[in-house]
């Protein structure tokens, strides 16, 4: 997974660390971890030029 480009990779200051911020469950995160496949159903772009450059 490209947690780094996503919307909900940020920053916590608390814990000095990068964190998934996504909202989700435990029985979310649990069905997240059991996947077979490497994608994740939560990311969203976290590039917010991207739609400008697609208008382009």
């Amino acid at each position: 997974m490209d947690c780094e480009n996503c919307a909900y990779f940020v920053y916590d200051e608390e814990t000095e660390a990068y964190i998934c911020d996504a909202d989700m469950d435990e029985d979310d995160y649990a069905a997240l971890l059991e996947r077979r496949s490497k994608s994740c159903p939560y990311w969203q772009n976290g590039d917010e030029y991207a739609v400008v450059r697609h208008q382009i």
